[in-house]
C-alpha cells in the first residue's frame, strides 16, 4: 500500500515513472523515510507529496484495483494480459511470441479491420461484470 500510495502522489505532479524507478531500484529499502527520501530526489514538492502520501486519499482505489487484479486471477506480479488471455509471472519471450502470433491469426482470421478488432473482438466479447 505503501508503495502504491507513493507513486500515486508521485503521480499528482507528474513523477510517476520517476517515483516507479526509485522503488524498482531499492526494493529492500520501502519504509515511509526511504520512500519520502524517494520523493525527495525525483524533485515533487515536499509538503504537497507529504500531505498526499499521510492522507491516503488513494487507499480506495488502491484497494479497488488490488480486487480486480485478484478476480482477474493476477495474484501476483508480473501478470499480463493479451486480448483478454492471462500470463502469469515472468515468462521467456517464446511464451509471449506464442501468444501473440496465436492472436494475430485470430484477428487476421476474423474479417474484422485492424482498427476495429480490439473494441469488437476483444472488448465487446469480454466480461461484462465481475
Amino acid at each position: 500500500m505503501a508503495t502504491a500510495m507513493a507513486t500515486e502522489c508521485a503521480r499528482e505532479q507528474g513523477k510517476f515513472w520517476e517515483m516507479h524507478d526509485q522503488i524498482f531500484e531499492n526494493q529492500r529499502k520501502l519504509e515511509d523515510a526511504d520512500l519520502t527520501s524517494y520523493a525527495g530526489k525525483i524533485g515533487v514538492d515536499a509538503k504537497k507529496w507529504q500531505s498526499c502520501y499521510s492522507s491516503n486519499k488513494y487507499q480506495k482505489r488502491i484497494k479497488a484495483d488490488q480486487s480486480t487484479s485478484v478476480k482477474l486471477g493476477a495474484r501476483g506480479t508480473p501478470a499480463f494480459f493479451v486480448n483478454g488471455r492471462f500470463l502469469s509471472g515472468a515468462q521467456p519471450f517464446p511464451a509471449f511470441q506464442a501468444l501473440i502470433d496465436e492472436e494475430l491469426k485470430k484477428a487476421k482470421a476474423s474479417g474484422i479491420s485492424r482498427k476495429d478488432y480490439y473494441k469488437k473482438a476483444v472488448v465487446g466479447k469480454g466480461k461484462k461484470s465481475m
